[in-house]
């Protein structure tokens, strides 16, 4: 599948160009569309001089078709190629993120109550009443978004370094969606006994702890662990963020179809961190049918040497005892969840499938099968991507489950709390909105994070999560 051009391979060429040649310009954007990219701004910066300066900007599908247009340009008699910028990196230059004030210091008044010695009461109060640090400091809206690198986007165990950058992007997320605080915590540390120490050991600077790009099966420890051990909320989104978005936009693609949750037969492939709470979210709304594979096929009771988060998938899943690969799973399904790796289906094994069929193929940058190709057998087609319809992102959760539980001075995300975030998603979109490519709304949709605050705010009160109100 070609990779349609967007703005994360965005190139700048500056260019110089002859002045007695008027039609240099015309011939650059021509190169430029026959390459098939997207020019997106043309800008001249200098006139005057010897040589006609233009930065042109051109979208392309990945890294080796925007090298095509660069030299696709290059080659272009009366055009020289000055300067090449990915825009994507100099978006990232000296990192995304900065520290600022949300107190004045400008005068010796405002440094005696902000620092010493006025700082020492605020001290003093938290050290009678530890709670108190939620409302007298950061803790009560900043968020660790804590990572080993060891399992990041689809790039796999490229270290806390190289997982930084999307760590600082998360943050951006946090701060522009919800208004929460969030920071990197990235660890040069993979040992789930290590981890765990060192996220209990910062633990008293944040009011969550949103966990993030780590390899399964040892998240599930450590989110586990730290549950038990924490009184804050902890949130691995890999698995939470992604099952309640998919369970959001399964709630308006089964209005479209007509079908009901507890009716369903689903077929999913991928049995990591994400599959795993999508069907954990999936069997507690209701739905009985439910058949995972992995790589190396259906999971069942025949299966064994299971590490203990497969195994239990095996034992709770695929109640009719079916064998063989994914396409089996196929056969009569209502709907299709990818949450595991490209192109794992040809769009036509989808013809198997139940009249109507619904199909999430979320993996990313590549989904389990061509989305275009899926349209033609399936009523509902949702991606991970952005540049086709119906995006199931976790941008759409997490800022608003975390805004929710820390106005909430939750101590725990619920299952509760999970499922009205889901509910609170879907409803964002109104019934006469409602159609086969829009069945989540925009992550910028002004709706979306407050309603999902509100709905899982109310659901920690509702069911009294300790620390509430």
């Amino acid at each position: 599948m070609n990779a349609l051009p967007n703005a994360s391979y965005s190139v700048t060429l500056r260019l110089h160009l002859d002045p007695d040649d008027p039609g240099a310009i015309g011939r650059v954007a021509t190169a430029i569309g026959e390459a098939a990219g997207a020019v997106v701004a043309m800008d001249f910066v200098d006139t005057a001089g010897e040589v006609i300066v233009v930065d042109v900007t051109a979208n392309a599908g990945d890294a080796d078709h925007a090298a095509t247009i660069q030299a696709d340009v290059e080659a272009l008699d009366g055009v020289h190629v000055h300067r090449a910028s990915d825009r994507t990196f100099l978006m990232h230059l000296h990192g995304k993120l900065e520290v600022r004030a949300t107190v004045p210091l400008n005068t010796r008044d405002d440094l005696s109550m902000a620092y010493t010695p006025g700082v020492a009461r605020v001290c003093r109060a938290i050290a009678d009443n530890p709670d108190d640090a939620r409302r007298l400091t950061i803790k009560g809206n900043t968020v660790a978004i804590v990572t080993d690198g060891t399992a990041v986007l689809g790039l796999g165990d490229i270290g806390p370094e190289a997982a930084l950058p999307v760590m600082e992007g998360k943050a951006l997320l946090f701060k522009r969606f919800a208004g929460v605080d969030a920071w990197p915590v990235c660890l040069d540390a993979t040992d789930p006994d290590e981890i765990v120490r060192i996220v209990e050991a910062i633990a008293p600077v944040y009011g969550g702890i949103n966990l993030e790009d780590i390899a399964a099966p040892k998240c599930f420890e450590i989110e586990d662990r730290l549950k038990e051990s924490l009184d804050i909320p902890v949130f691995h989104d890999d698995q939470h963020g992604t099952a309640i978005v998919t369970l959001g936009a399964l709630h308006n693609a089964l209005r479209l179809v007509d079908k009901e949750l507890s009716g369903l037969t689903v077929a999913m492939s991928g049995a990591g961190a994400a599959g795993v709470a999508v069907t954990k979210l999936l069997l507690r709304e209701g739905v009985k049918d439910i058949v995972v594979a992995d790589r190396r096929g259906i999971l069942g009771p025949g299966r064994d040497g299971l590490e203990s988060s497969k195994a239990w998938l095996a034992e709770h899943t695929n109640q009719r005892g079916l064998d063989g690969p994914l396409t089996a799973a196929l056969e009569g399904a209502d709907v299709f969840i990818g949450v595991s790796g490209p192109n794992v289906l040809e769009p036509c094994d989808l013809a198997v499938m139940a009249p109507d069929p619904i199909v999430f193929a979320l993996a990313n940058p590549d989904p389990e099968v061509d989305p275009v190709g899926a349209g033609e057998y399936a009523a509902v087609v949702a991606t991970g991507r952005s540049d086709y319809p119906n995006q199931i992102n976790n941008v759409l959760a997490f800022p608003g489950v975390f805004r929710g539980a820390l106005d909430a001075r939750a101590r725990f995300i619920t299952e509760e709390m999970k499922v009205a975030a889901a509910r609170a998603l879907a409803d964002v979109i109104k019934p006469e909105e409602l159609r086969t490519s829009y069945i989540v709304p925009s992550p910028f949709d002004e709706r979306v994070a407050p309603a999902i605050a509100e709905a899982v705010r109310s659901a920690a009160e509702r069911s009294a999560v300790p620390g509430t109100g």
